[in-house]
C-alpha cells in the first residue's frame, strides 16, 4: 500500500478523511480562495481559483459579472481533442479551450477571440436560443440558468470555447468533516497514481483542486465524488465504478484520461450529474456502462474521442443485464464514433438483454466517423446475442455533424467485437427527434434474419430540416416515409411507423 493510501486509512480510522495538503505525493496545495461577486440585484458569481499545472490556452479572454456588478476574468484552459485521419488512421491532438464558474440569478458573459478576424459567433446548443451581441472580435450575452455551452467563432470546430456555467454549490463539505476525503485547491498526486474510495465516503474536489489520479470505486456503497475540481491526466481511464450501489458523481470535470472517462460495471442506483469530460486518446469514451441497473446520467457535457454514451452488457469479467437507464439534459459531441451507442458487447454463452433505456432532452452537437458500419449519431449495433427492447427517445435535437448517419439501427454480427449475432431490437419509440443539416449519410434500420428482427419501431414527429417525416403526409403515396430521412430499411424490419403528433395522440 502506498504511503498516500496508508495515511488515508489512518485518517479514516480517526473518523475523518482529509487529504488536501498531504505531504506524500501531493504538491502545490496553497489554499486559494474563490472570488465571489454579488450584483446590485442579488445575482451572485463565483470565480474558481487557478488550477495548478493544468495548461492555459490564450485563444479566448472570458469575463463575467452579475448584473450591476464588476467584471471578473476567468482562467481559460487547454482541452485536447481528437481528429482522425481517415486515410492513415493517425490521431493528431487538436487544441481547444474551456472555462468554468458558478452563479445564481443572471450573469453577463463577455468572450473575446484573441486571434481576431471574427466574422460571427455561434453559441451552442442552438436549442438554447442564445444570440450574442457582437462587436468585432468580442461577443456578449447573458445566462439566466446553469448551462454547458460552446462558443464557436466562424464555425471553428476545435479552436472554440467550452464554457461551463455551474449552479452554486450547496452545502459543500468542509476540511475535517467526518467521512470526507477533502482535496483543497492545489495539485494532488497519490504516489501510485490511484485513489481507492471506501464505502460511506465523500470525495470532495474543491474549486481549484486538481486530482492527478485514477479513481476506483469497487465493491462499495453510499459514496460520492463531488465538487468543482478536475481529474487530470490519469494514468488509465479516469474512473472505475464496479459492483457498487448508491454512488453519486456530481460537478467535476475530467481532462485528458488515457482511455475512457468513466467505466461503470455491475452497479445499481448510480447517478452521474453535471459531469464535464474531454478526451483525445483512442478508446476515449465518455461513459461506458456494462451490466448495471437504475442509472441516471443528468446534465452532462461530454466531448469524446470515442462513444460519448455507450450501453453494453457482458464484456471481460462483467456479467448481467443492463436495465432502467436514463440519460437526460445532456450535450454530446463525438469527435470519433457515436454520441449514443447501444448493444455491441454481450454474452453469447448465456445471453443478456438491455431494456428500459430512456433518453430525454438531449442535444447532439457533432458526430464524425469515417467507417460506414460504425456510424450513427444514434446507434444500435446489437451483437453478442443481446436483445435490446423498450427504448424511448424524447426531445432529441441533432445539429449538423461532420460525417456519419443520423440513425444506425442494426442487428449484426461483427467478427471484430462479437462472437455471435444479436437476437433483436424491439419496442423502440422515438419522439420529437429533429435533425437540421446537410451532412448526414444514408441512415440504416436493418434486421439480420427472420429470427433476428428489428420490430415495433415508431418515430413520432421526426423532423428533418423542418419537414415532418410521416407515412400519411408530405410525400407521393408510392414513396416510403423512410425515403424522406433518407433511410434504408431491409426486409427484416417489422412494424416500422412514422407518425405525426396528431396521429400518435389519436392512438
Amino acid at each position: 500500500m502506498s504511503s498516500f493510501l496508508s495515511r488515508r486509512t489512518a485518517l479514516q480510522a480517526a473518523g475523518t478523511l482529509t487529504v488536501g495538503g498531504l505531504a506524500a505525493g501531493v504538491a502545490g496545495t496553497a489554499q486559494a480562495a474563490a472570488a465571489t461577486e454579488t450584483g446590485s440585484t442579488g445575482d451572485i458569481v463565483v470565480v474558481h481559483p487557478t488550477l495548478p499545472q493544468v495548461p492555459l490556452n490564450n485563444s479566448f479572454t472570458v469575463k463575467i459579472r452579475p448584473l450591476g456588478g464588476s467584471w471578473q476574468r476567468l482562467d481559460v484552459y487547454l482541452a485536447k481533442l481528437a481528429l482522425i485521419d481517415p486515410i492513415t488512421g493517425s490521431n493528431k491532438a487538436q487544441s481547444s479551450s474551456w472555462a468554468a464558474f458558478d452563479f445564481s440569478g443572471t450573469v453577463e458573459v463577455e468572450v473575446t477571440y484573441n486571434p481576431g478576424s471574427a466574422e460571427r459567433f455561434r453559441v451552442r446548443p442552438d436549442s438554447y436560443g442564445i444570440k450574442p451581441e457582437v462587436l468585432g472580435s468580442t461577443a456578449r450575452f447573458t445566462l439566466d440558468r446553469p448551462r454547458n455551452i460552446v462558443v464557436q467563432v466562424d464555425d471553428k470546430i476545435f479552436d472554440c470555447l467550452h464554457l461551463f456555467a455551474n449552479p452554486l454549490e450547496q452545502n459543500p463539505p468542509a476540511e475535517g468533516d467526518k467521512h470526507v476525503m477533502y482535496f483543497g485547491p492545489g495539485f494532488h498526486t497519490p504516489t501510485d497514481g490511484e485513489l481507492t474510495v471506501p464505502s460511506n465516503t465523500t470525495v470532495y474536489l474543491a474549486p481549484g483542486a486538481v486530482l492527478n489520479s485514477f479513481v476506483r470505486f469497487e465493491g462499495v456503497e453510499n459514496s460520492r465524488l463531488i465538487g468543482r475540481g478536475v481529474i487530470y491526466n490519469s494514468k488509465w481511464g479516469a474512473m472505475l465504478i464496479r459492483k457498487c450501489e448508491n454512488i453519486t458523481i456530481d460537478g467535476v470535470t475530467i481532462l485528458n484520461p488515457r482511455y475512457e472517462n468513466i467505466r461503470v460495471a455491475e452497479c445499481q442506483n448510480l447517478t452521474i450529474r453535471n459531469l464535464r469530460a474531454f478526451s483525445q486518446q483512442g478508446w476515449g469514451d465518455g461513459i461506458q456502462l456494462y451490466c448495471s441497473e437504475n442509472v441516471t446520467v443528468d446534465g452532462c457535457f461530454l466531448r469524446t474521442s470515442d462513444d460519448s454514451i455507450a450501453l453494453y452488457t457482458h464484456r471481460w469479467d462483467f456479467y448481467g443485464d443492463t436495465r432502467n437507464i436514463t440519460v437526460k439534459n445532456c450535450s454530446l459531441w463525438a469527435d470519433v464514433a457515436h454520441p449514443i451507442n447501444i448493444g455491441v458487447h454481450g454474452n453469447s454463452d448465456d445471453p443478456e438483454m438491455l431494456e428500459n433505456l430512456n433518453f430525454e432532452n438531449i442535444d447532439i452537437l457533432d458526430h464524425r466517423e469515417p467507417q460506414v458500419t460504425y456510424q450513427g449519431a444514434i446507434a444500435f449495433m446489437v451483437g453478442d446475442s443481446n436483445l435490446v427492447r423498450d427504448v424511448k427517445f424524447d426531445k432529441i435535437r441533432v445539429e449538423d455533424f461532420r460525417w456519419g448517419q443520423l440513425i444506425h439501427m442494426r442487428v449484426e454480427y461483427n467478427p471484430k467485437y462479437n462472437t455471435s449475432a444479436g437476437r433483436g431490437i424491439e419496442s423502440v419509440y422515438i419522439k420529437d427527434l429533429s435533425y437540421n443539416g446537410k451532412n448526414t449519410d444514408l441512415s440504416l434500420v436493418m434486421g439480420l434474419s427472420e429470427e433476428r428482427l428489428v420490430k415495433d419501431v415508431t418515430f413520432e414527429n421526426l423532423r428533418v430540416n423542418g419537414r415532418v417525416i410521416a407515412d400519411s403526409t408530405g410525400k407521393p403515396r408510392w414513396y416510403l416515409a423512410a425515403d424522406g430521412v433518407p433511410m434504408l430499411v431491409n426486409e427484416y424490419v417489422q412494424n416500422l411507423r412514422f407518425l405525426t403528433t396528431e396521429e400518435a395522440a389519436a392512438l
